[in-house]
């Protein structure tokens, strides 16, 4: 159930803090700023250090930070509950092993006999 809220604080979050920081102009958005004029050298801009959006945005990127270690959290703990109650990590898990296909080839009572060699025609040359 908690897990359900944070997830859910966490999208809000996302969405407000790229509405948010699509919504904020930049230091240098007007017009004139481009070419040296008004305040655009000073430290702060214009406008003092920070705006209210600017604040806000903030208080929400940290927000959204904070839930994302709630997350964290809880998806560590149901890794940790899942391991306890007798179920392989599946990080571990491996594919079983085939065993060799050569039980499945049918054999031929020729091959069976051994390595006898002589009865292989030599190689003739073609001229």
């Amino acid at each position: 159930m908690l897990e359900n809220v944070v997830v859910v604080f966490h999208l809000l979050g996302a969405l407000g803090v790229v509405v948010l920081v699509l919504l904020q102009q930049g230091k240098g958005a007007e017009a004139g700023a481009s070419f040296g004029a008004g305040a655009s050298n000073t430290v702060f801009g214009s406008q003092g250090s920070s705006t209210f959006l600017s604040k806000f945005t903030g208080i929400l990127a940290a927000c959204f930070f904070i839930t994302s270690l709630g997350l964290g959290f809880f998806a560590k703990e149901k890794a940790h509950q899942l391991s306890q109650a007798g179920l392989p990590d599946p990080a571990v898990i491996e594919a079983p092993k085939q065993k060799p296909a050569t039980d499945d080839v049918p054999v031929l009572q020729e091959q069976k006999s051994g390595s006898n060699t002589t009865d292989v025609p030599p190689a003739q040359e073609q001229k």
